[in-house]
């Protein structure tokens, strides 16, 4: 089944989030350890057709690039030369912290496992890959 993968890239973690075969939904999926991303994602397109990548880039709110555009652009890299064939698309991820918080409190998730920064990452990157599908839906 086609997937697009949506991923929160960070120095330690990665969340790592999936569409649904129809491309209507994301869904949380997991959080990585940065050094193994590249990796699980090659795991992964094992089973699963993945059609595109949607990475949350960091800008600030003035629109200049932020501390970590850094790191993401070298994962960037990484993974352009580890996928060739699949496009990467980057999507603003101003605010996606702010919003899995949110998403985690309306779900009625409890204040310690809010806490779990893993869940805060793939919630992250499923938040960045339905604006997205959102976004190219209209299109």
């Amino acid at each position: 089944m086609d997937r697009i993968i949506g991923i929160d890239y960070g120095r330690k973690r990665v969340g790592v989030a999936v569409s649904d075969p129809l491309c209507i939904f994301a869904s949380a999926l997991d959080t990585v350890h940065s050094a193994k991303i590249i990796d699980y994602l090659k795991n992964y397109a094992q089973t699963e057709t993945i059609t595109r990548f949607v990475v949350g880039y960091p800008v600030n709110m003035n629109g200049k690039p932020s501390e970590a555009q850094k790191d993401v652009d070298v994962f960037l890299k990484q993974l352009a030369k580890a996928f060739p064939e699949i496009p990467v698309v980057k999507e603003d991820e101003r605010f996606t912290s702010v919003l899995a918080h949110r998403a985690m409190i309306d779900g009625g998730m409890k204040y310690k496992d809010r806490r779990d920064k893993e869940s805060v990452d793939k919630i992250s990157a499923a938040i960045i890959l339905q604006s997205y599908i959102d976004r190219t839906k209209t299109l």
